[in-house]
């Protein structure tokens, strides 16, 4: 590995959580790593702009305020590059995969309350002439992606998802900053403040209480595994007995390597209630986690299927607690009549 990669893991893997909570936190950084400040602002911005940074930021538990809606279209494939342009364009959508399935496109639409993820779905479904399966959360058992890029997939257990506080009215602007990710300046925080009439000190206070309560499950660097090399990742869906389906989902949280566990509602041709996601760096060690998990955790039984991406059209931050701008722009519209 050579300085760069070592560089690039020493700026993202032991940041993912835990990002420092002070008025300098790159000079934090900077000195527990015995560098400039400016070397390690540098450094974030460079990953940022390689993709391999998608902010610094927050990851906010499911209840904490918003709305947000897993769909999946079956999109016939000499149609899909021009749905999944219309889909990716839609600024309320953070996530948007081809998965090898007859349900083909997956995407997550996310927006300020459930009325407007209704409008906007309902809006991409008229635009597509296409219905989507519409799978709403139910409850969250584990939701962090920070874990140990020097692995072949998550290695050890993360921290199961707890009831959360949601955001105060007051600190939707807060939130709405954190959701867009740190400035990268000296005193981001202070940036922050500035912007809101608040004092540096008032901000930071409120983060730390929103990670006390659960509000954020963390803040710090939300990377893009597939440019770290996690460029395998597959969600395994699972049709649970609704009476037994959160004892197996608590279950399959603590399981190492699974990164991703929630109940969703089922849909009409749509059976499956679990859901767990795994990544790694490669198929076969994808499918091992899989295989280990389903075993330990007594899913044999049930009927389940193994969803890999193969394409990724979008992947940006939701946009829980920002307002929505106008969607799909007229030449992605024009691709799609074409």
């Amino acid at each position: 590995m050579g300085p760069r990669s070592d560089l690039r893991l020493a700026l993202l893997n032991p940041w993912q959580r835990d990002f420092p909570l002070v008025r300098e936190p790159f000079a934090h950084i900077a000195t527990s790593l015995g560098m400039a400040p400016d070397e390690v602002l540098a450094g974030y911005a460079r990953l940022q702009g390689e993709g391999a940074l998608s902010r610094i930021g927050g990851v906010f538990a499911g209840n904490a305020g918003g709305a947000a809606l897993l769909a999946a279209m079956a999109v016939p494939p000499e149609r899909l590059d021009a749905v999944a342009a219309v889909v990716s364009s839609h600024p309320g959508v953070n996530h948007n995969y081809q998965r090898e399935h007859h349900y083909n496109l997956w995407f997550v639409m996310t927006g300020q309350d459930d009325a407007a993820v209704r409008a906007a779905m309902q809006s991409l479904e008229e635009t597509t002439g296409l219905i989507a399966l519409h799978l709403r959360m139910l409850r969250a058992y584990r939701i962090d992606l920070g874990f140990d890029l020097r692995e072949r997939t998550a290695p050890a257990p993360m921290a199961a998802a707890l009831a959360a506080q949601p955001v105060a009215e007051a600190d939707r602007p807060l939130a709405a900053l954190l959701e867009d990710g740190l400035p990268l300046t000296p005193r981001p925080y202070d940036t922050w403040a500035q912007a809101l009439g608040r004092t540096p000190e008032s901000v930071l206070q409120t983060l730390q209480q929103w990670l006390d309560e659960g509000t954020l499950r963390r803040i710090g660097a939300i990377v893009r595994h597939h440019e770290l090399g996690f460029d395998a990742n597959a969600m395994t869906v699972f049709n649970i007995p609704d009476a037994q389906v959160d004892a197996f989902g608590e279950a399959l949280a603590r399981e190492p390597g699974v990164t991703l566990a929630y109940r969703r509602e089922r849909a009409e041709g749509w059976p499956y209630n679990l859901y767990c996601m795994v990544h790694g760096r490669d198929r076969a060690a994808v499918h091992e986690v899989i295989a280990r998990a389903i075993a330990d955790v007594g899913l044999a039984p049930y009927p389940h299927e193994v969803l890999f991406s193969c394409r990724r059209f979008k992947q940006t931050g939701p946009r829980r607690f920002r307002a929505l701008p106008a969607a799909t722009a007229p030449e992605v519209l024009d691709a799609l009549a074409g």
